[in-house]
C-alpha cells in the first residue's frame, strides 16, 4: 500500500536568511521577505515574529513599514529558496526513501512504501524527520497518508506539527476541509465560492458533468487524485551529480531470472561509472517501471564505500522476490544516490591470514533485510546506565574500555526496576526479594559497591549514592541489585531498592 509523506516548510524563506546571516539578525527582531514587480512591493515571507505583530504576506511594503518601526526587510531570493528546497530533498532521498520530489515551493513530498519499518514506523519517522530538521533551525510540519494530495493539504491546513491518516481514512479526514486543500488555481477556488462551494465534501457531492462543463477537467482530476482513485506519480529528484544507468526494454519483462540478469548487467555499469569518478557506493536504488505507469523501488544501504558488482548485484538480487512485475517491466533504473571516495587498496600476497576479518558484508546483508545493527562503546561514567552507548556496527574502535573493577551483568535492563526487599538491617543486602511477581531467597550477596552521583552533570546527585550487591538465590540465578541511598541519611536517596540487571 502506497503511503506518501508531505513536508511543508511555513517559514523557509526567513528562516534560511536567519541561517546565513548568523547573530546578524537578532532572534526577536520581526523579519519580512519583499517581492517586488515594477514599482509594487509587497511581502512574499514573513517570520513568526512579523506576524503575530499583525503583518501578512501579499500586503504592501509600505503599510509593513508604516505598522512597524525596526522592521527587518530582504529583497526576496526565489533562487536560492529553491536551491535550498532542493538540497533538502537530496538529503532526505539519501536518509529516509529512493522516492523524494520538491512539492512546490514550500514542501517535499516522499513516498515511503517499504521504508517506514526502517525508522521504526510512521509516527517515529516523521516525528525525527521533523525533529532533526528543528535541529537545523527549520520549522516544518508533516503528514502522512495514502495520497500526495491529501497529505499535502493536511500538512498545510492542520496546525498539528505531525499528522498520521490511517490507511484508507483519507476521505473521512479530508470532507470538512477548505477546497484550498486540492491545489486548484485561485480563480477557480473564488469561483466556486461564490457559488457556495466551501469544503471538499461539498464539492464532492457535486455532478461532474457541470462542474466540468465550468471550471474543466482540474475540479473532478484533483479530487480523484485526492481520494487515490487515479494515479499521481512521484517524480524522484535527480542531479547531474548523481551516477545513473537504466534499461529500456522492447518487449516487458517479469521472470525473476530475467529480472536479476539484467539488474547485474545494471550493476556492472553503476560499478565502471563509480569507478571512473572515484567513487563508491554507500546507497543504492533500483526503480522498476511497469507498463501500467506504476513503479516500485529497492533500496540498497552499505556501510562503506563500495563498487564490488558481485557484492552490489547479491544486496538487491536478494530482494528480487518482493517485486510484483504485473503486467510486465518496461524500464529499470539503477542510481547511486549516496557516492563517497574510494581508494583501491593493494592486496598484498601472504601465506599468512589476516587476523581481522571484514564483517561489512554480513552487516549490509541483515541491514538490508530491516534488522538494525549496532555495538556498543563504553563512556567515561561510573553510572551504569551512562557507561554504555551506541555507535555503527562498522566503526573504528575508539580506544576505550570499561574499568573492571567489579563484575558487571551480562544483560542492563533499560530501566532499574523496583522491587520489595526484607533486610537484616538497612544497610546490608537482601536476604529476600520479590521481582516481576516472583519472590526469591537469596543465599549468597556480595557487596556492597558504592557509585557516586555525577553532581557535574545534574546538581541533585550532589549527595546521591546507590549501593549495588551481587545476590544469588536458591535456583542459582544472579541478580544486580541496589538501594538508593546509604541506608542511614535520607539526603542521599530514596532507599527503595532496584534490580539493574541479571548475570548470564
Amino acid at each position: 500500500m502506497t503511503r506518501v509523506v508531505s513536508v511543508y516548510f511555513p517559514h523557509l524563506a526567513t528562516e534560511r536568511i536567519r541561517r546565513h546571516a548568523g547573530e546578524a539578525l537578532p532572534a526577536d527582531k520581526p523579519l519580512v521577505v519583499i517581492a517586488r514587480r515594477g514599482s509594487k512591493r509587497w511581502i512574499s515571507a514573513a517570520d513568526p515574529a512579523a506576524m503575530k505583530l499583525g503583518l501578512r504576506v501579499g500586503m504592501p511594503a509600505s503599510k509593513a513599514q508604516a505598522m512597524v518601526a525596526d522592521l527587518m526587510m530582504v529583497d526576496a531570493a526565489p533562487a536560492e529558496d529553491a536551491a535550498a528546497l532542493e538540497r533538502l530533498a537530496l538529503w532526505a532521498l539519501r536518509q529516509y526513501s529512493p522516492v523524494v520530489a520538491v512539492d512546490g515551493a514550500d514542501g517535499l513530498v516522499i513516498d515511503t512504501e517499504g521504508a517506514d519499518h526502517l525508522h521504526g514506523g510512521e509516527d517515529l519517522l516523521i516525528t525525527g524527520l521533523v525533529n532533526r530538521l528543528r535541529g537545523h533551525g527549520l520549522t516544518a510540519r508533516a503528514a502522512v497518508s495514502d495520497t500526495w494530495g491529501a497529505s499535502h493539504a493536511i500538512a498545510r491546513l492542520i496546525s498539528a506539527e505531525t499528522t498520521v491518516v490511517p490507511v484508507g481514512n483519507v476521505s473521512k479526514a479530508m470532507v470538512d476541509l477548505p477546497i484550498l486543500a486540492l491545489r486548484l488555481p485561485t480563480e477557480t477556488v473564488q469561483s466556486l465560492r461564490v457559488l457556495g462551494v466551501d469544503t471538499v465534501g461539498q464539492l464532492s457531492a457535486m455532478p461532474r458533468a457541470p462542474l466540468t462543463l465550468r471550471f474543466g477537467p482540474d475540479p473532478a482530476r484533483r479530487l480523484d487524485q485526492l481520494f487515490g482513485r487515479i494515479a499521481e506519480p512521484i517524480e524522484p529528484i535527480r542531479t547531474p551529480e548523481l551516477v545513473e544507468v537504466s534499461k529500456n526494454f522492447a518487449e516487458p519483462i517479469g521472470a525473476p531470472e530475467t529480472i536479476a540478469k539484467y539488474v547485474r548487467r545494471l550493476v556492472d555499469e553503476l560499478s565502471a561509472k563509480l569507478a571512473e569518478n572515484g567513487l563508491g557506493a554507500r546507497r543504492c536504488d533500483l526503480a522498476i517501471h511497469r507498463v501500467d505507469n506504476t513503479r516500485q523501488h529497492l533500496r540498497a544501504g552499505l556501510a562503506k564505500p563500495v563498487r564490488d558488482p558481485t557484492r552490489l548485484s547479491k544486496l538487491l538480487c536478494d530482494r528480487i522476490e518482493t517485486i510484483d512485475p504485473g503486467f510486465g517491466i518496461e524500464k529499470l533504473v539503477l542510481v547511486a544516490v549516496f557516492a563517497e571516495p574510494l581508494e583501491e587498496r593493494q592486496v598484498v600476497s601472504s601465506l599468512v591470514e589476516e587476523e581481522i576479518a571484514d564483517i561489512t558484508p554480513l552487516v549490509d546483508i541483515l541491514g538490508n533485510r530491516g534488522h538494525r545493527l549496532f555495538r556498543v562503546a563504553p563512556v567515561a561514567s561510573d553510572v551504569p546506565e551512562r557507561s554504555v552507548r551506541r555507535i555503527s556496527a562498522t566503526a573504528p574502535d575508539i580506544g576505550q574500555t570499561w574499568a573492571n573493577k567489579w563484575p558487571r551483568p551480562s544483560r542492563l535492563l533499560a530501566n532499574p526496576e523496583r522491587i520489595d526487599v526484607m533486610a537484616l538491617l538497612p544497610d546490608q543486602p537482601p536476604v529476600v526479594f520479590t521481582w516481576r511477581g516472583k519472590r526469591r531467597k537469596v543465599v549468597r550477596a556480595d557487596g556492597p559497591e558504592r557509585i557516586f552521583g555525577e553532581w557535574w552533570m545534574r546538581p541533585r546527585e550532589f549527595q546521591a549514592v546507590r549501593d549495588y550487591f551481587v545476590v544469588e538465590d536458591e535456583l542459582g540465578e544472579r541478580y544486580w541489585v541496589y538501594r538508593a541511598g546509604d541506608g542511614i541519611d535520607p539526603e542521599t536517596g530514596s532507599h527503595l531498592w532496584f534490580v539493574h540487571g541479571v548475570f548470564g
